[in-house]
C-alpha cells in the first residue's frame, strides 16, 4: 500500500511517463503524479527523485526538449507543495529497452 510505504520512507522516487497524453493526464488537476507527490510531502518525505520514464516513446525518441518540458512542469508543481526543485534529481529513463 502506497501510504504505508511512504509514511516510513526517507526518499521518494516519483515516476512520470513522458508519452504524449500520459504525462499531461498525470500532471492534470486530479492526476496521479500530483497526488503521489503531494502525499509523499504530506507524509514527511523531504527527499525526492523524479524518473521521467518512457523516453523511448517521445517524438523524436529520447527528446531532450520533451524531457526539459516535463522537468519544468513538474518542478513548478513540486515547488508549490514544498519541495525545492533545485534539490530534486530528474532522471530520463526507459524501462522498455532497459536504457537508463
Amino acid at each position: 500500500n502506497m501510504i504505508t510505504g511512504t509514511s516510513q520512507a526517507d526518499c521518494a522516487v516519483l515516476i512520470v511517463a513522458a508519452g504524449t497524453g500520459e504525462f499531461e493526464a498525470g500532471i492534470s488537476k486530479n492526476g496521479q503524479t500530483r497526488e503521489h507527490a503531494l502525499l509523499a510531502f504530506t507524509l514527511g518525505v523531504k527527499q525526492l527523485i523524479v524518473g521521467v520514464n518512457k523516453m523511448d516513446s517521445t517524438e523524436p525518441p529520447y527528446s531532450e526538449t520533451r524531457f526539459e518540458e516535463i522537468k519544468k512542469e513538474v518542478s513548478s508543481y513540486i515547488k508549490k507543495i514544498g519541495y525545492n526543485p533545485a534539490a530534486v534529481a530528474f532522471v530520463p529513463i526507459s524501462g522498455w529497452h532497459g536504457d537508463n
